[in-house]
């Protein structure tokens, strides 16, 4: 009679996924730090403000005239490192986008880089942090998560249109939920075409801007809430016709 064994674990099989997890967690985490350090100390923000892209404009015209395909590409690539790693400067780039490339394809480009970049902070995030936030606060975060959960889409769309939310900060807290990757790769995409659209038309009178202010007017801002407002009604009747059964 032959008999099964019974393979008993051992302890350097049980710790190995979670040594190797830490250690992929502390590694992406220094690279995050080194390439936002970089940025900071090299000063390299000064090429993302309004008065270095009037400056430079002419340059950056001749440029991408000259390598149309090859500049898109490169302002795609650093309008997703600026999202991904949350710096500051997207605006700038924004607006750039619709300088240099017209405001139909430079929204375009700047929703490709801007989903790409949130897509990857998002799942930065939800990697080295979300079973921190699960295992502290998962009890009292639980009852959040489910009603997030459940209507993830319409929120993510409502926090996107409305300009009083970071993006950044909706790209990390995004990650520490329970919302799916395609959800919130649609939601964005979508959630941020209007705002886009309005900096890259913006965009093509960049003689004229003297500062971002005159672009995100009050009536700009409240436009934008409305449609963030409205992005909440689905949700509302949900609720609305579940009492009502």
């Amino acid at each position: 009679m032959i008999q099964d064994e019974v393979v008993m674990p051992s302890p350097l099989s049980e710790t190995a996924v979670p040594a190797n997890s830490s250690a992929g967690k502390i590694a992406i985490a220094a690279v995050i730090a080194a390439a936002i350090g970089a940025f900071f100390y090299f000063d390299l923000g000064q090429f993302l403000s309004l008065t270095a892209l009037k400056d430079n404009r002419d340059q950056l015209l001749a440029f991408t005239e000259a390598n149309y395909a090859g500049a898109a590409a490169l302002f795609v690539l650093c309008y997703i490192a600026v999202t991904g790693l949350s710096l500051p400067g997207a605006v700038i780039l924004t607006l750039a986008g619709g300088f240099l490339f017209g405001s139909v394809f430079g929204t375009l480009l700047v929703n490709l880089g801007a989903t790409s970049g949130a897509t990857l902070a998002f799942l930065a995030a939800r990697y080295m942090l979300r079973d921190w936030v699960e295992q502290k606060f998962g009890r009292w975060l639980e009852p959040l998560q489910q009603g997030f959960a459940k209507n993830a889409f319409s929120y993510l769309i409502t926090l996107r249109l409305i300009p009083l939310f970071p993006f950044f900060a909706v790209n990390l807290v995004s990650g520490l939920t329970r919302m799916n990757v395609g959800s919130y790769v649609a939601a964005t995409a979508l959630g941020i075409i209007p705002g886009s659209f309005v900096y890259a038309y913006a965009g093509r009178q960049l003689g004229t801007i003297n500062s971002l202010k005159e672009i995100a007017s009050p009536n700009v801002i409240a436009a934008f809430a409305l449609l963030g407002l409205l992005a909440l009604v689905p949700i509302g009747y949900k609720k609305f016709t579940a009492k009502k059964a």
